[in-house]
């Protein structure tokens, strides 16, 4: 059964300069560890990340990249946007191999997805068809909700080395495109979720981790006619 999918709240632009950017990438990549994962609460993931154009030297914005994605590896996650490191610039990284359970990879259409950056993405719906499942985030650490996206989309979005470029994509991979542009729009999945859905990650492996969400739409009360 498709769902609407929520409409995501328009957050204000951020205030950081070009010049301020390009300094806090340069203490992030000074520091000898991993820095933090920003946490719900901070204005960074609440605002609109300011587009990709130049703030960077290819130097920088390669080791931005490579950093972003030792940290989506460590934490770990399939994707990792620049605000969730304090960082209000529309770039992002993704990429999914996890091992998951066949039956639950067929019923989310979850499939593996390479590496890959992206930057001032933008994306919109292929066709009617939405999918409602739970997922997370590694800036909300402990809870899960449901959320309704598009089923497919097309992503709009320019790569590392200058050049624009489009493709579609689907299931899964639809929802991690979906998940990592809104950050950068100041968005975060729980504007566009099922509110009774919410659990921690406790109650939801114990009452709620199936494959689809009918258990939990009937137990919790959510997406009812």
């Amino acid at each position: 059964m498709d769902f609407e999918t929520r409409p995501l709240p328009s957050g204000p632009d951020t205030t950081f300069t070009a010049s301020e950017i390009r300094s806090a990438v340069q203490e992030l990549l000074g520091l000898e560890g991993l820095p933090p994962i920003v946490q719900v609460g901070h204005p960074v993931l609440r605002q609109r990340a300011a587009p990709y154009d130049g703030q960077l030297d290819d130097t920088e914005l390669a080791q931005l990249i490579e950093r972003m994605r030792d940290v989506m590896h460590a934490a770990p996650g399939v994707g990792l946007a620049a605000p969730q490191l304090g960082i209000p610039l529309q770039l992002a990284v993704l990429e999914d191999h996890f091992d998951v359970d066949p039956l639950a990879s067929e019923i989310r259409q979850r499939t593996p997805l390479g590496f890959f950056a992206i930057l001032n993405p933008s994306y919109e719906p292929e066709g009617t068809s939405t999918a409602s499942f739970y997922e997370g985030c590694l800036s909300m650490r402990g809870f899960q909700a449901v959320v309704t996206r598009h089923r497919d989309v097309r992503l709009h979005y320019q790569r590392p080395d200058g050049s624009t470029t489009s493709a579609g994509f689907s299931g899964w991979q639809a929802r991690i495109v979906q998940h990592e542009t809104d950050h950068l729009h100041g968005g975060i999945y729980l504007d566009r979720a099922e509110l009774r859905s919410l659990a921690n990650d406790g109650e939801y492996s114990a009452h709620w981790a199936y494959p689809g969400i009918d258990e939990a739409r009937s137990g919790l009360g959510f997406l009812n006619p």
